[in-house]
């Protein structure tokens, strides 16, 4: 901002290569950093004409962190750094002794929460019972007496915290702050902020040390935070707070409740239109929608800090639109501008009508992340997780939430607080994350000890459940319905740009007609996944079916019962491919272990119901079972494997599909089926499985006097299928990756017991992300890259996609472009996030 021409504070910033020294020095400073601190802060002193410990000319300093990706709230920051007993009285003396000791005041809170790891409600406890005892509310009502003496409580609670005066000495100040923010980029709430939002390669945090312009000398004086647009909504509209007589953290940490940005144009004109010169100097200079901090001191503006501000998906979209449109970026750089997942926000649910829920409403905030929320109240970080994992929707409410609440805010879907402004912790985070949040609803008392919070005659109990309005501040209690969320012409506008970028298609995982017409509304190119085992499940009639099929003795009767079977497929694959009109349709053969079509329960009961459903004998079925039962049975009994041991099974599915292809081509609509064999390692199961499906296509074909255009593939989910794929590819039109099993194979990780041990693993780092998540790269990855070489050597012309769960998570889709891939196929949900994060790459 400085070079730009902006008010800005002198000071000096240590690099981030400093912070990544420091850890790997075992959290000592580097060799000669010190030194360049001292020089550095010459430098500063000689600019600014005063000096760090002299009471006389004091000179005190803020120290900042500075990410090379904004974390809102995770690093840590000391305001008012160099005072002591002696600088207090000098500032005092040119200031005024109320301005000097609620600085003073305010810097032991901070240094001793943020440096010494003093808990801050230990000061917080001070300061309410001595307001209390004085008979005032606010924290500026009290007096240059009462903050003295407020001073020396402060002081107090460093001996009997830490058994240890604070630390009188500038430089020793200085120098522990330093530490400390460097501490803050390891510490758990931050590591925990970047797992969530994935983000990794940073050597560590900067730190800017400023000299301090102060918003607390009274009402010509003031704070704020505020976004060049409307981080919620995108309207192009200063969005943020001010406080007057007040420092920045007052603001930001929820400790006082702002006012409205609006109200500084009234109270300091002059300086208000110089932040609104500002604000567009700074869009214009970083093309983007800007979050910056700012003081007035005695009506003089400074600018403090700016960083790329955080958003809803509501707010990116039409931010990104109308900076197109106003000439400031052109469709490649708005690409950019949104992330993956706030696509995933705009998908969100809303209430379905408001009006039938307003003699419910309990109490009204601030509307500080925009959706709806309906979850069961908890009152604690821990809780929050704890219940997220059993499967609940928690609504966590704080008094005020802390950087340290990180883990229970992701959890939560909706987030209560009583205090703090629209650009507090709570506020900032949640709308990074589009989770509904209603901040600074003063009218409600939180009780963490008892967990309940009572809003006028109500009191909830942790467990009942509220609802949360994100767009209108409202508190509803009980649980209201919600409906699906309207999409907007700048959505259509911003994905059709997406569209025009990548390279990448995008499918669908779909098993039903209902699945594939959402899939086509979400953008899908065609179907990547239609796991024809799901449409066994769809009636009583189908799983009976299916059931007598497994109970077979003889391949007569296995015939028979495939023979029911058949119209039902035959019909939907006829109403899938109708809905897709001419996109590519591929069908994997059946999959499951066969036991997962068995009834669940007592073994008796069990033989009891199959020998009713099927008409075969107790004894018989008793002994099918025990051949079924397997010790591993994902390793076992399953994909290509059925259809080699009962080919009629693969036959019927073919004969199902080719019949429902060349019905519907004779309707006039485009068909194009691929037919995807599971489970595939050595190139003689595919052949296998692909000469009785040509055989079978060959006899439909003849039958129904008409054809079809059709592909044979594979999926590639054993890692010996991907080491010889030049061999299967003899045999494959298209390979797909299954990314699930492919990974379970890899990994030697069974997907259903993982969860036993993949948190341990994620909290002591041995893994950074869920590797059925988030593609791994190193292992899997190279596995995928040395099929795709492999393969397309033998067939150049080889379409090679992905079906796992991985095609709609966004940094690995960036991967899959990036190796070569031909297509993406997710759940029709997440079609946009994958159609983004294509164009993203390409862009």
């Amino acid at each position: 901002m400085a070079t730009i021409g902006l008010s800005v504070p002198s000071g000096l910033t240590i690099s981030t290569e400093a912070c990544h020294q420091y850890q790997q020095n075992v959290k000592n400073l580097p060799d000669g950093l010190w030194d360049e601190i001292l020089k550095g802060l010459k430098f500063v002193e000689n600019e600014m004409g005063a000096y760090v410990g002299n009471p006389s000319k004091p000179l005190l300093l803020s120290v900042r962190s500075g990410a090379a990706i904004s974390m809102p709230g995770m690093m840590d920051t000391v305001l008012n750094l160099g005072l002591n007993d002696e600088v207090v009285v000098g500032l005092a003396s040119k200031n005024g002794e109320r301005f000097a000791y609620d600085s003073y005041r305010r810097f032991l809170d901070m240094f001793g929460d943020v440096v010494m790891d003093i808990p801050h409600s230990l000061f917080e406890e001070k300061i309410e019972k001595l307001k209390s005892s004085k008979g005032v509310k606010h924290d500026t009502d009290l007096t240059a007496s009462d903050l003295k003496d407020l001073v020396e409580q402060y002081k107090n609670v460093y001996i009997q915290a830490k058994g240890e005066k604070f630390p009188s000495d500038p430089m020793k100040q200085l120098e522990l702050a330093v530490k400390a923010v460097f501490n803050s980029w390891d510490s758990p709430r931050a590591n925990k902020y970047r797992s969530i939002n994935q983000i990794t390669g940073l050597m560590g945090t900067a730190v800017n040390i400023q000299s301090m312009v102060f918003g607390n000398m009274g009402n010509t004086s003031g704070t704020g935070v505020l976004f060049t647009r409307n981080p919620s909504t995108g309207e192009k509209k200063l969005y943020g707070e001010f406080l007057v007589n007040a420092q920045g953290e007052d603001v930001v940490g929820g400790i006082r409740t702002p006012q409205d940005i609006e109200t500084m144009k009234t109270c300091m004109p002059d300086a208000y239109k110089e932040l609104v010169e500002n604000c567009e100097i700074l869009e214009n200079h970083y093309k983007d929608m800007m979050d910056i901090e700012f003081t007035v001191q005695e009506n003089k503006l400074w600018m403090l800090q700016c960083r790329i501000g955080k958003r809803t998906g509501k707010g990116a979209i039409k931010i990104a639109v109308d900076m197109v449109s106003e000439g400031l970026v052109d469709t490649r750089r708005a690409i950019k501008m949104v992330e993956p997942q706030h696509l995933n926000q705009l998908l969100h649910p809303q209430f379905k009508d408001s009006s039938k829920y307003k003699d419910k409403v309990v109490a009204t905030g601030l509307p500080a992340s925009p959706g709806a929320a309906v979850g069961q109240v908890v009152f604690n970080t821990e809780d929050a997780e704890e219940w997220h994992a059993q499967g609940k929707s928690v609504i966590l409410v704080r008094t005020e939430t802390s950087p340290e609440d990180v883990g229970g805010m992701h959890s939560a879907v909706g987030i209560l607080t009583a205090r703090g402004g629209m650009t507090s912790h709570a506020a900032v985070v949640a709308r990074g994350w589009g989770k509904c949040c209603v901040s600074g609803c003063t009218s409600i008392k939180v009780n963490d000890e008892e967990k309940v919070v009572v809003i006028g005659d109500n009191k909830i109990s942790e467990g009942e459940w509220i609802s949360l309005n994100g767009c209108t501040g409202e508190v509803i209690l009980g649980k209201q319905p919600l409906a699906p969320p309207a999409l907007s012409d700048d959505l259509e506008t911003f994905m059709s740009w997406a569209d025009e970028i990548r390279n990448l298609k995008v499918f669908a995982n779909a098993d039903s007609p209902e699945d594939a017409i959402a899939a086509r509304k979400n953008g899908a190119e065609g179907i990547g996944l239609c796991r024809t085992e799901h449409m066994f499940f769809a009636s009583d009639e189908r799983i009976k079916a299916v059931r007598k099929m497994i109970m077979a003795i003889t391949q007569e009767e296995r015939k028979a019962a495939l023979d029911l079977l058949l119209p039902y497929q035959r019909s939907d694959f006829e109403g899938i491919f109708r809905a897709m009109d001419g996109f590519p349709v591929t069908i994997r053969l059946l999959d499951p272990p066969l036991h997962e079509f068995l009834p669940k329960g007592d073994m008796g009961e069990i033989i009891n119901e199959l020998s009713s459903q099927t008409g075969v004998n107790k004894d018989d079925i008793l002994t099918k079972m025990e051949r079924l039962s397997e010790v591993n049975p994902m390793l076992g009994f399953r994909g290509c494997r059925l259809g080699i041991s009962y080919p009629e099974l693969t036959e019927m599915q073919a004969r199902a599909i080719f019949q429902a292809a060349v019905t519907v081509k004779s309707n006039g609509i485009a068909v194009f089926p691929e037919i995807m064999v599971p489970l595939i390692g050595t190139p003689q199961e595919l052949k296998h499985q692909a000469n009785l499906i040509r055989d079978v296509a060959e006899k439909v074909f003849s039958e129904m006097g008409s054809s079809v255009s059709y592909k044979v593939g594979t999926m590639i989910e054993v890692p010996r299928a991907a080491l010889v794929a030049d061999e299967i590819a003899n045999e494959a039109e298209f390979f797909s990756f299954g990314t699930n099993d492919l990974t379970q194979m890899t990994f030697g990780y069974s997907r259903d017991d993982v969860g036993k041990f993949l948190p341990i693993y994620l909290a002591a780092g041995i893994l950074q992300h869920d590797p059925f998540e988030v593609i791994d790269q190193k292992g899997v990855g190279q596995l995928m890259k040395v099929c795709i070489e492999k393969g397309r050597a033998a067939r150049p012309n080889l379409k090679v996609g992905i079906c796992g769960e991985h095609g709609g998570e966004p940094s690995s889709v960036a991967f899959f472009a990036k190796i070569g891939l031909d297509y993406v196929s997710c759940s029709p949900f997440r079609i946009p996030i994958a159609r983004l994060a294509a164009a993203q790459v390409a862009a």
